[in-house]
C-alpha cells in the first residue's frame, strides 16, 4: 500500500503546511511522502507600491470565473517583534477571501535576508500535492526577493510603474536575469511609455528582445487578460521544462544546505568568534575550518 500523501480538502492542507512550516514532529516524513502534482507556480515581485497585490488580484479574478482552483502564497513581512506575518497582503486580497475556489496563507520572513521566506519551498511543495490549477506566489519585494522568487516559480512576473525610478537601475538589481515577463503597471501614468522603451532596450541589449512586456492598468483591469495569456504560454515549453530541470537542482542543493546545518550552533560560534577575533593570528578562513564539523 503506497504512502504518499495526497491532500484533498482545504482544512488538511492548512493543518500540513503549519506542520512543516513548524517543523512539528513528522514533518520530514510527511514532506517525503507529498505527492505532488504538475502544477504551474507563478511568481509576482517588484518594488513596493507597484500594485502587485491589485494586479494579482485581477489576474486570480479572471481564473475564478473560468471555475479553476486557486492556491496563493503571500510572503509578507515579519513582526520584528515576534516574527510573525503582518498579514497585510492578506487585507488587500479580501475580494476573494471568501471563494471557494481559493485558498490564501501569509507566510512570515521571520527574519530572511531575502525578501522570502526560509520555509516558501516547502509550503509550496505541499501545496502541489492538492489538485490546483495554478499556485500563485507575491513576495514582499523587498531585498533579494526578485532573484530569490526565480528560485522558486517556474514562471516569474516582474511588476514596475514609471515611478520605480530608472529602469537600468532594476537591471543591476539582477530583475533582468530573473524575469520571464515585465509588467509595466499604472501604464496610464506620465512616463509608462519612456519606461517600455527603456526596457525593451534593455531587454535587446541582453539578448532577450523576445521577452514580453505587458502594460496594465491593474485597478481598472486593462491589459490583465494580455498578462494572463502570456503567463499561460510559458507552461509546458522548451524552455520552461529546462528552466524545471535547473529550479528542480537548485532546490535540492538548497534542501540539503539546510540539512547540513540542522543542529548547527550559531550563539557558540558567535561566543568562540569573540573570544578569537583580537588574536594577533586570527585568520577567518582558518576559523570557520575549526567550526567546519559543527561541533
Amino acid at each position: 500500500m503506497s504512502n504518499n500523501i495526497s491532500i484533498t480538502d482545504f482544512k488538511t492542507l492548512a493543518r500540513t503546511i503549519s506542520i512543516v512550516e513548524n517543523e512539528a514532529q513528522g514533518f520530514e516524513e510527511t514532506l517525503q511522502q507529498l505527492q505532488p502534482r504538475n502544477i504551474p507556480v507563478i511568481g509576482f515581485t517588484g518594488p513596493p507600491g507597484a500594485g502587485k497585490s491589485t494586479l494579482l488580484n485581477a489576474v486570480i479574478g479572471l481564473l475564478l470565473e473560468e471555475n479553476k482552483k486557486i492556491g496563493l502564497v503571500l510572503v509578507d513581512p515579519s513582526s520584528p517583534f515576534n516574527l510573525g506575518a503582518l498579514l497585510g497582503d492578506r487585507l488587500r486580497m479580501s475580494a476573494h477571501f471568501d471563494n471557494k475556489d481559493i485558498f490564501i496563507r501569509s507566510v512570515a520572513t521571520r527574519g530572511s535576508l531575502g525578501g522570502l521566506s526560509d520555509k516558501i519551498m516547502e509550503v509550496a511543495e505541499v501545496m502541489r500535492a492538492y489538485a490546483f490549477d495554478y499556485i500563485f506566489v507575491e513576495t514582499v519585494g523587498v531585498g533579494q526577493s526578485e532573484v530569490e522568487i526565480a528560485g522558486l516559480a517556474d514562471t516569474t512576473v516582474v511588476v514596475l510603474v514609471p515611478e520605480s525610478g530608472d529602469s537600468v537601475q532594476a537591471m543591476k538589481a539582477g530583475l533582468m536575469e530573473v524575469a520571464d515577463i515585465f509588467v509595466v503597471n499604472k501604464a496610464d501614468r506620465a512616463d509608462a511609455d519612456a519606461l517600455m522603451n527603456s526596457l525593451q532596450l534593455q531587454l535587446q541589449i541582453s539578448g532577450k528582445a523576445d521577452m514580453p512586456i505587458v502594460k496594465t492598468v491593474a485597478v481598472e483591469s486593462k491589459g490583465v487578460k494580455e498578462l494572463l495569456d502570456e503567463i499561460m504560454k510559458q507552461h509546458n515549453t522548451e524552455k520552461n521544462k529546462e528552466r524545471k530541470l535547473l529550479l528542480l537542482t537548485e532546490k535540492a542543493l538548497r534542501i540539503i544546505s539546510k540539512n547540513r546545518m540542522k543542529g548547527f550552533d550559531k550563539k557558540a560560534m558567535r561566543l568562540d568568534l569573540e573570544k578569537k577575533i583580537n588574536e594577533v593570528n586570527f585568520n577567518l578562513y582558518g576559523f570557520v575550518k575549526q567550526w567546519s564539523a559543527f561541533r
